[in-house]
């Protein structure tokens, strides 16, 4: 039997499904159905006041590709839960948002468990993330892809932890950590899993509680442009001071830039090193290191400023660096040193307040190089590719 023809009042056949018959009319019809899922994207506000009294009530009601907008000046007490949904933008205005554990936590997890994939959330303030097996996490990462900006975390167990996931890339830029840890070692101002990138910039990070200020198991890193330190004791700053292990732990190597950081070790600490790279297994595709223009500061009577595996078979390119204070500049012999700086002492116009500009007389001043420092032979474009290489096996 024949299927009879449908069709319109203009006489077109519309028994069949329309296709589109050229490249070009794909990819019409593609940005039609963005379009159209953009247009039923809604914005869910959070707050005294709004449909939803809290931001938990709103991650509840939304939909995928929905805003929450969190009302800030306000502390959000004991709002803990999960954000499963996914392509979400969770953002503070109107000031910053408090969200303050308060003695409770989700699944055992922390404060926010996030499973949703490609979340994004902005101006917010965590603290207090705690639970009964001491690992509990202000943002406990189980997704894929999550962005984090200009947040304030403190005083948890741990200010980020992450789920290994060989397909998540991780940003997280403008934001504060500070005196995180439950202070076993075992916990950290961020502790990032075995990600495909992690791309850390902007950020300030310091006064981890016997924990690292930064550890990251991610295939390739990118640190850029952040200030690690801590605060003395007795002197006041946006915590209390703390007692960290490593500023920057790479624990199983894989492609990693840290270019243009201040990373200073306080005289209080619980390990020497500055930096470590591969100290657990060089177990990521990539073994390859570029620590460039960074200020590296040692308040201790000694240590190691970049301390590099055994089992590391690249040398590292370590360029254009200033070392002050006592210490071992690396562990790797092989490693490649060029206009790197050494001083005892180095002169800053406010070296205590962390105004690290050089006095005038300082041999720092235009003591770089003539040649760019990737002209090396350094493709930083390296990066997406060795992202993508098959992964080793995970610790």
């Amino acid at each position: 039997m024949i299927a009879p023809v449908l069709r319109n009042e203009q006489g077109i056949d519309v028994s069949q499904p329309y296709l589109p018959s050229s490249p070009a009319s794909l990819a019409l019809a593609v940005v039609l159905l963005a379009m159209a899922g953009q247009a039923h994207a809604a914005t869910l506000s959070a707050g005294p006041g709004k449909t939803h009294v809290a931001p938990c009530a709103a991650f509840a009601s939304a939909k995928d590709g929905d805003t929450i907008e969190i009302v800030g000046d306000w502390t959000y007490s004991g709002d803990v839960c999960a954000i499963a949904r996914s392509n979400l933008t969770i953002r503070g205005v109107h000031g910053r948002p408090v969200i303050d554990a308060a003695g409770r936590n989700h699944a055992g997890k922390g404060t926010w468990l996030v499973t949703g994939n490609n979340i994004t959330i902005e101006n917010v303030e965590m603290l207090n993330a705690k639970v009964p097996d001491g690992n509990g996490a202000a943002l406990r990462l189980e997704g894929t892809n999550f962005t984090l900006r200009q947040a304030f975390i403190h005083d948890n167990e741990n200010g980020i932890l992450s789920n290994a996931n060989r397909n998540s890339n991780i940003v997280i830029e403008h934001s504060e950590f500070g005196h995180n840890g439950h202070g076993d070692g075992q916990t950290h101002n961020l502790y990032i899993g075995a990600a495909k990138s992690l791309t850390f910039r902007y950020n300030y990070s310091h006064d981890a509680v016997i924990g690292h200020n930064l550890k990251s198991r991610a295939m390739v890193n990118m640190i850029a442009y952040n200030r690690f330190s801590s605060t003395p004791p007795g002197k006041t700053g946006s915590t209390a001071s703390g007692k960290p292990s490593y500023e920057i732990d790479l624990p199983n190597a894989g492609t990693s830039y840290v270019i243009g950081n201040v990373i200073a070790q306080p005289a209080v600490n619980d390990n020497s090193t500055l930096l470590a790279y591969g100290e657990e297994g060089a177990t990521n595709p990539g073994q390859d290191l570029y620590v460039v223009n960074n200020t590296f500061l040692n308040d201790f009577t000694g240590g190691m400023f970049v301390w590099v595996s055994g089992k590391v078979s690249t040398p590292a390119l370590i360029q254009n660096n200033v070392f002050g204070g006592p210490g071992t500049l690396t562990s790797q012999s092989s490693a490649t040193q060029k206009d790197n700086q050494r001083m005892e002492k180095p002169g800053f116009i406010d070296r205590a307040g962390m105004a690290l500009r050089p006095l005038v007389n300082e041999v720092v001043l235009k003591a770089g190089p003539v040649a760019d420092p990737w002209t090396s032979g350094t493709d930083s474009n390296d990066a997406g590719r060795k992202a993508s290489a098959k992964p080793g096996a995970a610790r």
